[in-house]
């Protein structure tokens, strides 16, 4: 996996998370498991979920960490998949700010290059603390999220 160092910055935290990992699997495979809204809604686990969806938002159902509301952005097979997310939070994506998670898939020799990008923790919260801890939660989150990406697409190769 990587970090890119030159991500945009405020005084108290980065504004976005950029993480990549190589998954030995078709990109159409990777694509299915990434196109899925709430699929990264996990501990480093997957765990099926109850979606339903109503235009583009869909109201995410995990079986620990309760219901969550994500909206599609774009769907761009099997190459892109964006979303957007109360970073972790409960209610309506209209009652606050969120962030955008853009998914990318590169093919590379024997797989695909897959690559998160998270962006809007500058503009989370009121308090410099709490954007902090959101950022690094979600930072090692996205670390054990792809890892569960390549176990299940490489299952399935």
């Amino acid at each position: 996996m990587t970090l890119d160092p030159t991500s945009t910055t405020t005084d108290d935290v980065p504004d976005e998370i950029l993480r990549s990992i190589h998954i030995a699997a078709r990109d159409e495979t990777v694509f299915a498991i990434i196109s899925e809204p709430g699929w990264f809604v996990n501990d480093g686990e997957y765990r099926e979920h109850e979606i339903t969806t109503d235009g583009d938002i869909s109201h995410v159902v995990d079986p620990v960490h309760g219901t969550f509301e994500i909206r599609t952005l774009e769907l761009d097979p099997p190459h892109r998949a964006v979303f957007q997310w109360l970073v972790g939070q409960s209610g309506s994506l209209e009652d606050a700010p969120v962030n955008t998670i853009e998914f990318t898939l590169v093919p590379e020799q024997d797989g695909v290059l897959l690559t998160v990008r998270e962006t809007g923790f500058a503009g989370l919260s009121a308090t410099a603390a709490e954007r902090r801890r959101s950022y690094e939660d979600n930072a090692q989150g996205w670390r054990e999220e792809l890892a569960v990406a390549r176990t299940l697409a490489e299952a399935v190769r």
